[in-house]
């Protein structure tokens, strides 16, 4: 049985600048949620497990994110940190709906 997951408003969807991440705080938990170039939204745990950056404020590449305190990248599609390093974070469904853009939490 999947459990039951809460829909959240997270931004208007144009007002999302491409590649800039924007934080949000859920039951404080942070998440990172960011647009690409290619107008699609991705949300992952907004804190890198190594160096507790800020994913947020990290530097978006294709479809990763080079977290701001070691440059090593973070897949937006599945959370995995990429070699040399290694570990996760939590990926989050996205939606866009009437222009408003929402994670699944």
């Amino acid at each position: 049985m999947t459990p039951f997951k809460q829909k959240i408003f997270v931004a208007y969807f144009d007002e999302m600048p491409q590649r800039i991440g924007r934080e949000i705080v859920v039951d404080g938990v942070k998440i990172a949620v960011f647009r690409l170039l290619d107008d699609r939204v991705k949300a992952i745990g907004g804190v890198c497990p190594h160096t507790q950056g800020p994913l947020a404020e990290g530097i978006v590449s294709g479809e990763y994110v080079y977290c701001p305190l070691h440059d090593f990248k973070v897949s937006l599609l599945d959370g995995a940190v990429q070699e040399p390093d290694d570990g996760y974070v939590a990926t989050y469904d996205t939606a866009i709906d009437d222009d408003k853009v929402y994670i699944y939490v």
